[in-house]
């Protein structure tokens, strides 16, 4: 996927666990809602279809009350090396309502020694919505949650 820094966000991070290991934490449900957002908001799994066209589908809890919501698809799925998908479509490529932050997100994973390299790309349609995830936190917030992962993934 091209980057685009008009657009995109990317965070990237090094992590001493296989990709083995965090595709386990990545395709079983039950692991993703113990990493996926940052503590202490807790994560609830509410759709996983892990295929191009399943459905992805997590609502975050906060602490204060506060809530995310968050519908999706994914689009595209090689083992071991990326996932694919958006807010933009639900299952099987069905129009999605307006999403409260409307993006396409890539995740990769390339071996490196001593572990992987783990990159999250997000992709927004204009540069307010790209700015405004900026501002929202995305470099802690997902730098918060790729440490969980790699926390999570070196238990399994």
């Amino acid at each position: 996927m091209a980057f685009d820094s008009e657009l995109d966000l990317i965070i990237t991070r090094d992590m001493s666990v296989t990709r083995e290991q965090l595709w386990a934490a990545w395709s079983n449900p039950a692991h993703l809602a113990q990493w996926w957002c940052p503590k202490p908001w807790t994560t609830e799994v509410k759709a996983f279809d892990f295929r191009p066209g399943g459905a992805f589908h997590t609502f975050m809890s906060g602490p204060d009350g506060g809530t995310s919501d968050n519908p999706g698809v994914f689009l595209e799925i090689v083992p071991l090396t990326r996932i694919v998908g958006t807010s933009q479509l639900l299952a099987d490529t069905r129009p999605a309502p307006p999403s409260w932050m409307p993006m396409t997100t890539c995740w990769t994973f390339e071996a490196i020694p001593g572990g992987t390299r783990v990159t999250g790309h997000a992709m927004h349609a204009t540069r307010e919505a790209r700015d405004q995830h900026e501002q929202m936190g995305f470099q802690v917030g997902w730098g918060m949650m790729l440490d969980q992962l790699a926390a999570f993934a070196a238990t399994l």
